[in-house]
Formats: structure tokens, sequence, C-alpha cells
């Protein structure tokens, strides 16, 4: 093990910070060397988010102090960390849907004259800054809200790397990435690395811990565990450090049942972005969805799902030959069909209520008593016992859902639904944020549901991901279906053809 903050120019001593009930640092030493590559690694609130908040201004400690340079550092803001050069990327997207591309990117130095934005200086410093994450084949004046969340989160590293860095906190850069998105934001790394800019990487992936970190710092528990050498490290060692035990293997033996299928899908479309597209999933069956940015996986979830109309295609259920009537999420619930949005933050979420209104939102009816009134003690009861199984940090289920870590508020979101008991589980990127060892939790809970005779539908950009997990991979390009792989059939570099094909067909007839 090597110090944390020996010949640091930014360094944190004895950082400690207290929330109500509960204590999110204790006394954590970091630091922090020029042209290095930290990554900061822990399962959800270990205190990650925390530290690395209290380094880009956001929040204040309760105890301990930072240096920078030598000198003393005690950002008010976040603005006033940015000024010093300490620029963060959060891993809640922090963008304002009703504002361009451009005017995101460079929202605190807009350019202008007499009090006018120069539109044009705008937009191309906007591209520059787009094409270095590679968001070539977007207008700078697009409104963010209309971008996919993957999109978004490229928009948010853009703006972090747009001004002048000294620092910067990458906070689950790659969670809503592709692999080919996710490989400029390397490259851009190796840049910022050789530039002397220092780089703070917070991820669960622990193959892009190894691949890209020069040392590595260990939290548990809001405490220090260890700093490391990379090189000294292994995928299972770091595991071991993080979670203070051993991670099996997921059980990948198939439950599909023979028979009608649960969901089926025929004919779906809904603008470009979904055309003609037609699955289905059998009871017992975990059916993925691999695909590019941009490739419609989630706007055919939310069109099954009722969230968007389609405009042609039907949905049918539980073997029905008649199509079901989802005109709407209340609909698709009522029948038996969840989703887990990808945006818990945006659609997923009601930050500001608790987490045990949370967890009951979608099955009111079942708490309300004769006269209407909610049965709390019966919700307190539920919602205790779903914490209690998928592990959620907090500190008690009064706690607002907007306060957890983004690891803990999937599994508020995952709870509501399997509370529900809903026959079709349609998962939108369901570990993205999550640490390694709540993802092993996760996939066996999945393989659970599966078994009882659920279907389930996975979209996920973490290819490994859907390769350990599904039974079956439908794989969409340029928003149609253009291949579905059996288990033993399909490989990454087959997978990987199909999910380019549309794009390669559009390119040929252009």
């Amino acid at each position: 093990m090597i110090g944390s903050v020996d010949t640091a120019f930014l360094r944190a001593e004895g950082m400690v910070k207290d929330y109500p009930g509960a204590r999110a640092l204790d006394g954590v030493d970091f630091g922090l060397r020029a042209g290095e590559v930290h990554a900061l690694v822990g399962e959800n609130g270990a205190g990650k988010s925390t530290l690395m908040r209290l380094l880009g201004g956001i929040i204040r400690p309760t105890e301990g102090q930072m240096f920078l340079d030598g000198a003393p550092y005690a950002p008010l803001s976040r603005p006033a960390a940015e000024r010093l050069g300490i620029r963060f990327v959060m891993q809640e997207l922090n963008l304002f849907p009703t504002l361009s591309v451009a005017e995101n990117i460079y929202l605190d130095a807009l350019p202008s004259r007499f009090g006018f934005v120069r539109r044009a200086a705008l937009d191309a410093a906007a591209r520059g800054a787009m094409e270095t994450v590679g968001l070539t084949d977007i207008d700078p004046r697009t409104p963010v809200g209309t971008l996919g969340v993957g999109e978004q989160q490229m928009v948010e590293i853009a703006r972090g790397l747009a001004g002048t860095c000294r620092v910067l906190i990458l906070d689950e850069p790659t969670a809503s990435l592709t692999d080919r998105e996710a490989e400029l934001l390397f490259k851009k790394i190796a840049r910022l690395r050789r530039e002397g800019i220092a780089v703070v990487y917070i991820s669960h992936r622990m193959e892009e811990i190894l691949r890209l970190a020069d040392r590595v710092t260990i939290l548990r528990d809001g405490q220090l565990v260890s700093t490391h050498a990379a090189s000294e490290l292994t995928v299972d060692e770091i595991v071991r450090r993080m979670v203070g035990r051993d991670i099996g293997d997921a059980d990948t033996v198939s439950t599909a049942q023979p028979g009608p299928p649960l969901l089926r899908v025929q004919n779906l479309c809904l603008g470009a972005r979904v055309r003609d597209v037609s699955f289905s999933v059998q009871p017992g069956e975990i059916l993925g969805f691999a695909g590019l940015m941009g490739s419609g996986r989630t706007e055919t979830m939310r069109a099954v799902f009722g969230a968007d109309q389609p405009e042609s295609g039907n949905v049918y259920l539980g073997g029905s030959e008649l199509p079901a009537r989802i005109r709407g999420p209340r609909d698709a619930v009522r029948l038996g069909v969840a989703l887990l949005t990808e945006d818990r933050k945006g659609q997923g979420l009601l930050l500001p209520r608790s987490i045990r209104d949370n967890v009951t939102l979608a099955d009111l009816r079942s708490f309300s008593g004769p006269v209407g009134w909610i049965r709390r003690r019966a919700e307190n009861t539920v919602t205790r016992r779903w914490v209690e199984r998928l592990a959620v940090h907090c500190a008690g289920i009064d706690q607002a859902a907007g306060e957890l870590s983004g690891g803990n508020q999937q599994k508020v979101v995952l709870a509501r639904w399997l509370h529900r008991d809903c026959r079709v589980i349609i998962f939108d990127e369901p570990t993205r944020g999550i640490d390694v060892g709540a993802k092993f939790e996760l996939y066996k809970l999945m393989r659970e549901l599966a078994a009882t005779g659920k279907a389930l539908v996975v979209v996920s950009s973490d290819l490994k991901e859907l390769l350990g997990l599904c039974d079956r991979i439908a794989v969409m390009s340029a928003g149609r279906m253009a291949e579905v792989f059996t288990r033993g059939d399909w490989t990454e570099d087959r997978i990987m053809a199909a999910a380019l094909s549309g794009h390669l067909g559009e390119t040929a007839a252009g």
C-alpha cells in the first residue's frame, strides 16, 4: 500500500461529512498528483461521491481540511472550485433540458457582445467541444431535453472538458455510453494525463479501473480502506476490499418455459427511432437488447409501456391473441407490465419524497383504508422489507430519495416494481451507477424472478452484462431489429456487426 497524500498538489485530510442520522465520510484522507488518473472505488454509499462533492465545492465538510498547492482550499460553491480549475462531471445529469447543447456546455461563459450572445461563436466553440466526445452528428442548437440519456451524458462530459481544468472529476462517466463512445472518452483521458491534468475516475467497472488508473483508493462505509498503485491490484482484490467478502458468479442456467409468450410485440412503429420492431419473451426468459446509442432500444420500451404512443403495431400479453389496450403507463401497470426507466432521476423517482412513498407509489390502493386513508403502518412494513432485501443504504425509510446515492436510488425504483409483482419487467440500463457487489445481487435477483415465471427484458449498453445474464440477445440498429441471438450462437463480434448493420446500410445508400 502507498500513501494517498504524499507529493499531492490537491489533498484532503481527515474529511468528515455528517447528514441527519448518518455519517457519509469518517476521517478520510485523499491526495491527487498532477498528470495522474486516480480511481476511487467502493460500494454505493461508501462515500465516493460525497468526497468528490467536497472537492468540487458542492457541499462543505463537517470536519477536516483541504489544500491546493499547499494553501488552504475551501470553495464555497461549485463555480468557485471551477475558477480554480477543479471541474466535476457528476453521475446524475445536471443539464437544462430547454436550453441548447451549446448553451449547456458554455452556460457560465457564453460569448457575448453588448449583452447579446454571439450565436455563431457559441456554436463554433460548442462544435469543437462536442467533437472531443464524439457528438459530431448533433446540431449545437438542439435542445438537450430531446436527446437520449447517453447523449446527454456526453454533453455533460463535454461541458466538463470545455473550460480551464487542473482536476477533472468523472463520476461513472461511461454508465450510459456504448463501447465506441467510451473509447473516445478514454483517448481524451490519456491526452489530459499527458497535459499534466489530474483525473479522478469513479467507476464500478473494474476493467476500466485497471486499464486507466495509476492509483486506486478504496472506500467502505465512509472510511478509507487503502490506496494502492493500480499495478498492485487485481479485480478480485479490489472487490474483496470494497465489499469485505468474496463474490461468486451469477447463475446463468436458463429458466425459460415453453408455451405462449408472456409478451409479444408485433410490427411496432414510432417515427424513425422504432421501425417495424417485433419480438417476444417467454415466461422465465431474460431477453437482452443491445445496440448503439440512438438505436431505438429505449424508445421501443417506452412504446411497449405506453409512455409514448406508437403509430402502429400491437402488444400482446399473457398468450392472448387480442392486442392489449395500453394507452398509457397506468394501463401497462394494471396489465402487469413494469418499466425501470434509464433516467431514474427525471422519470423514475419523486426525489423530494421519502423512500416509503416511492416504493409504494405504484400500489397505493392496497394500502388504502375503508375511507381512503393510507395505512402507514402497512406501508412501513413493506418498505422496510424491501430496503432490507435489496440492501438499500439509507438513514431510514423516511429519508428523501433525492438524498440517496445513484445506485441506492435505482434499488428503490426496483423495490417499487418488485412489490407490485408485475409479470413482465422491463429493465432499461438497470445497473447504471450500481457497484459491483450490488450488480451481482441484482443479477441473482433477476434470475430468481425469471425462475418464478416472470418475463424479463433487459436493455443495457454493457455487452458483457448481457452476455452473462441473458438467454437471448436482440440487437437493434437504426430503429430496426437487426438480429436475435441465442446463448451459444453469439459472439461479441457478431453482436457488434449487427449493431452497426443499419448504419452501414444507410451509408451505402447515401
